[in-house]
């Protein structure tokens, strides 16, 4: 089997005498993941093809905001990671190019179904549920019993505990609010989501920060993917995993490639070997709890067992397209955001 950097010299012949022989040993980068994951990926890949890696890390709104402000100019070859809803948007409004990798094979159905979703313009590359991790000292403490359900977080008694991310910027947060309108209906969802307003203390920009800030104690509760919430168990602090007893979204988290990049041909390598086990198999090295999408990968002992929550029949690609996720958001900014403020 060729190696890497073989394949990579490969796609530089392919590319023909008159492009620049630097194209194809720099790759440029958006991960949309934990950084200490989207660092080792583009580590590794340097390390193992001489690549130049240029990472930046952006949350999944953030990405797709990027990535469409240069779409004339494009800058990016890569985004990786981050929920699969604007992975989807961006291939709706054609800002990602169509790509059948010889990997596909080896992908489980779910990251295979995103892939033909989206007329392969993405490909899945993780999975996770949507829950949340409280604090149980801080809950103990105020005499509140830990919530199991999404009717629990509208406790009066959790007024200022809760922190959850705003849709605009993160995808998790989006993911929730897409979840919430498959589960009760559009009307009733936003009824919810302004009561649910009340105890919120705030709305970060990145999906994983309402646990992380859980974990420090300077909130309750952060709803966020249930491995996050897993992430800061694991490092010790006394954060508790809860799948919402009615019923959870989950994530794809995705991969695409840029239309119009600088490097094709090196993104190109870079998508077929992050869909290998041995680069998946990077997530438990780094004390991420996704489950990976290659079925030889190692899924993390701890990571949520997905058969044990109960998931919705969650429509990615209507919650992925621009239309509904525009008008959702501009909802949103209307009338849950601008309660807010």
């Amino acid at each position: 089997m060729k190696s890497i950097k073989t394949a990579l010299l490969g796609a530089t012949l392919i590319v023909g005498a008159g492009a620049s022989a630097a194209s194809a040993d720099e790759l440029s980068m958006i991960c949309s993941a934990d950084n200490a994951l989207c660092e080792k990926l583009a580590a590794k890949f340097e390390e193992k093809t001489g690549t130049d890696v240029s990472m930046i890390r952006l949350s999944s709104g953030e990405a797709y905001a990027k990535i469409r402000a240069e779409a004339r100019n494009p800058q990016t070859d890569v985004w990786w990671g981050g929920t699969g809803d604007p992975h989807l948007q961006a291939a709706n409004d054609q800002l990602s190019v169509a790509y059948k990798s010889p990997m596909l094979e080896e992908l489980l159905p779910w990251a295979v179904a995103q892939a033909e979703t989206s007329g392969y313009r993405t490909v899945g590359v993780y999975s996770g549920a949507l829950g949340w991790g409280y604090n149980k000292e801080i809950l103990a403490k105020k005499g509140i019993e830990g919530p199991k359900c999404w009717s629990d977080l509208l406790n009066p008694a959790l007024k200022g505990e809760i922190s959850i991310a705003d849709p605009n910027s993160s995808g998790t947060a989006y993911t929730a609010l897409a979840t919430l309108v498959q589960l009760m209906g559009e009307e009733e969802a936003f009824e919810y989501l302004l009561a649910l307003g009340k105890n919120v203390s705030q709305y970060t920009k990145s999906g994983s920060a309402p646990v992380k800030a859980a974990a420090r104690g300077e909130a309750g509760l952060g709803i966020v993917f249930m491995h996050d919430a897993v992430k800061q168990a694991e490092a010790g602090f006394p954060i508790e995993v809860v799948a919402p007893c009615e019923g959870t979204g989950y994530e794809i988290g995705s991969m695409s490639l840029i239309d119009g990049s600088p490097n094709p041909d090196a993104a190109k390598v870079f998508y077929d070997w992050v869909l290998t086990p041995e680069a998946q198999n990077l997530m438990a090295e780094t004390g991420s709890y996704q489950i990976p999408s290659n079925k030889g990968s190692t899924q993390p002992e701890a990571a949520p067992k997905l058969e044990n929550v109960r998931l919705i029949d969650y429509d990615f690609a209507e919650y992925g397209s621009s239309d509904r996720r525009r008008n959702l958001l501009a909802r949103w900014d209307m009338e849950v955001g601008a309660a807010a403020n």
